[in-house]
C-alpha cells in the first residue's frame, strides 16, 4: 500500500526552520571561540606530544560531546572517554546506582570518577557540560584543578551564567576550567519557539559536535608543524584499520578506556 503524505498542520515547526537556526548558529560559535579553539589546539598538541592523554568526560547529553572526542574514526588515538558508567564498571557502585534520574548532579560522583580514572599532571581534562551547573562536573574539574590538570570546558555560557550552581562551593564549570570554549547554546538549549511560547529543538549537542571538530583539526595541524606524526583512528571498517589502531593504542600502555559505548 503506497505511502499517503499527510499536510503538516499550522504551527508545526519544519526541518527547514531547524537548518537554518543551525546554518546561523555555527558561524556564529567559531567566530567566537576562534582565540580559544586555538589555546585549547596547543594544549592538546603538547600533551600528545609530550606522551599524554586527553581525557574526555560528559553526563546526561553532553555524553554526545566525549564520544566525539574520543575514540572516533579521524579522531586523535591518544583520548579517553571517563563515563559515570566507569563507577559500576569497575566494581565501585552496584548497576542500581544508574537509575537515579538526577546522578549527575551529585559532587561526590564527580570525585569519584576523577580519582578512578588514572589523570595524571601530563594530561588534559575536556569536560561537557551545557548548563555547567551540576556537581558532577564542577566537582570533576575542582579535583582536576587541585591536581594541577589542565581543564578545558566546552558549554553554554549564556546557560551557565543564567542558572544557578548545584554544587556547594557556588561555582559553575566555566569559573574552575583554564579554558571555556562557548558552544552558544541559548538557556534552555531548545531554539525554535512554538506559539505557546515553549521552545523546541536542542542545538548544543550539533554546537558541541563542531567545536570538538576544530579543536581536533588545529590539534592535528599543531603536531603536524612540530614534526610530530598525529596519532589519528582510521576507521575500523577500511581494511587494516583495526590493526593498525590497535597498534597505536598499544603505545598508551592500557590507559585508553575502550568498554564499548
Amino acid at each position: 500500500m503506497p505511502e499517503i503524505e499527510h499536510e503538516a498542520p499550522p504551527n508545526v515547526l519544519s526541518m527547514d526552520q531547524f537548518l537554518v537556526a543551525t546554518v546561523e548558529a555555527i558561524p556564529k560559535v567559531l567566530e567566537s571561540n576562534r582565540s580559544q579553539v586555538r589555546r585549547t589546539s596547543q594544549l592538546l598538541s603538547r600533551v600528545i606530544a609530550g606522551g599524554g592523554i586527553i581525557h574526555a568526560f560528559g553526563s546526561g547529553h553532553s555524553q554526545a560531546g566525549a564520544m566525539e572526542l574520543a575514540g572516533r574514526a579521524g579522531g586523535l588515538i591518544p583520548t579517553n572517554r571517563v563515563s559515570i558508567t566507569d563507577l559500576v564498571l569497575k566494581g565501585l557502585h552496584p548497576a542500581v546506582l544508574l537509575d537515579d534520574p538526577l546522578l549527575e548532579r551529585r559532587e561526590d560522583i564527580g570525585r569519584e570518577l576523577f580519582n578512578v580514572s588514572d589523570i595524571r599532571q601530563s594530561d588534559a581534562l575536556v569536560i561537557m557540560s551545557n548548563s555547567g551547573i551540576n556537581g558532577s562536573v564542577v566537582e570533576m574539574a575542582i579535583a582536576a584543578a587541585e591536581s594541577e590538570v589542565p581543564i578545558v570546558a566546552i558549554t553554554s555560557l549564556e546557560h551557565s551564567y543564567a542558572g544557578r550552581s548545584r554544587h556547594s562551593s557556588g561555582f559553575k564549570l566555566f569559573e574552575v576550567a583554564s579554558i571555556v570554549l562557548d558552544n552558544g547554546a541559548p538557556e534552555g538549549d531548545a531554539v525554535l519557539p512554538l506559539t505557546n511560547g515553549q521552545k523546541v529543538n536542542a542545538v548544543s549537542s550539533i554546537t558541541t559536535a563542531f567545536l570538538v571538530q576544530c579543536v581536533v583539526a588545529e590539534t592535528i595541524q599543531g603536531l603536524v608543524e612540530q614534526g610530530v606524526e598525529p596519532p589519528v583512528y582510521m576507521s575500523a571498517n577500511l581494511v587494516g584499520g583495526h590493526e593498525r589502531n590497535l597498534e597505536i593504542e598499544a603505545r598508551y600502555l592500557g590507559r585508553l578506556r575502550r568498554l564499548g559505548v
